[in-house]
């Protein structure tokens, strides 16, 4: 997908106010409304045009949308994948933001599916408006990154959630502040921990909304959770895979020992089954067994590698089913 420049869609500097975007907004959208608009690309305009409304108009998004695009040095039109949980400690609150409408929040690009979507689809599950709504405090939600570990334990976290507001000229402040959490044992990837009473204040005496933390796992560490699953890389020596082994493995639970059999390749797994996160049907825990070369660092090392290159001269790596 394509990054999308939403300051230059609506022709506004990255300082603009909010004033300044309204007006920038109300004044494309009388030129590209499809009611009225006689451009022939009046529709698909008109939907680029709400689409960064819909961001710009919104101090929280436009706050997270600035930090990827200073994170990433993204140009417009250029083929573009957000970093995993680019979004990570960004709260949201729900509200709607001028522009952002339609009955299903359709007719945006991949792009704000892949940033706002699971926001915007919030914020409408929700739903707005009414004398209720209006007096209970609106929800927050956040994503927070977590290491496995923690789900197989437990853990009390200090997290920074990162907001924005407007000042008294309109410009987007950031804001920032810190919450301790109990993360509880067994919690999976996409898990909602709720904070009752950390959503936004209510008025007339009516109770403060809830904070939603949805939790994700950080990526490229020692473990990676598919559910309850956990996979864990192994390396194990040449000789151990080729002859067979018993071999020590540190795992989330402690150390286990684990049988390698003679003739292991690459990319094969063992299971220990209910060593995932627990649970009332705990996960398993698959090792994933990859091939470690030590080095030919020294005279002796070479000439061990020059053995076993003369003991299989007809080997080819890159033979089928080598």
């Amino acid at each position: 997908m394509e990054f999308k420049d939403y300051y230059s869609i609506l022709g506004v500097d990255k300082k603009a106010t909010a004033d300044d975007i309204k007006k920038a907004y109300r004044k494309l959208a009388r030129k590209y409304h499809p009611d009225v608009s006689k451009e022939s690309n009046a529709a698909v305009r008109m939907s680029e045009v709400n689409e960064a409304n819909a961001v710009l108009s919104d101090p929280e998004k436009r706050a997270a949308y600035d930090a990827l695009g200073s994170q990433t040095h993204a140009q417009a039109g250029r083929e573009f994948r957000p970093p995993p949980n680019w979004d990570a400690g960004f709260e949201f609150s729900d509200r709607e933001s001028a522009g952002f409408g339609g009955e299903d929040g359709g007719g945006y690009s991949d792009f704000f599916e892949q940033l706002f979507g699971r926001t915007a689809r919030a914020q409408r599950a929700r739903g707005h408006g009414g004398a209720q709504a209006s007096m209970r405090g609106g929800d927050h939600h956040a994503k927070i990154e977590l290491e496995v570990l923690d789900a197989y334990q437990g853990a009390e976290r200090t997290i920074t959630l990162r907001g924005a507001r407007l000042d008294k000229d309109g410009h987007v402040v950031n804001e920032e502040r810190n919450l301790q959490v109990k993360i509880p044992k067994g919690v999976r990837e996409g898990q909602l921990i709720r904070l009752a009473g950390q959503g936004s204040p209510g008025s007339g005496g009516a109770p403060a909304g809830d904070l939603f933390l949805e939790v994700q796992f950080r990526t490229g560490g020692r473990w990676r959770a598919e559910g309850r699953d956990v996979y864990q890389r192994v390396p194990v020596a040449p000789w151990e895979a080729a002859l067979g082994a018993v071999i020590e493995v540190g795992t989330p639970t402690g150390t286990v020992e684990v049988n390698v059999q003679a003739g292991w390749k690459h990319g094969r797994k063992l299971r220990l089954k209910g060593r995932g996160i627990p649970g009332s049907a705990p996960g398993d825990l698959y090792l994933e067994l990859e091939i470690a070369l030590p080095p030919a660092g020294n005279d002796a090392a070479r000439a061990a590698y020059q053995a076993l290159a003369k003991a299989f001269p007809a080997f080819d790596p890159r033979a089928a089913g080598a």
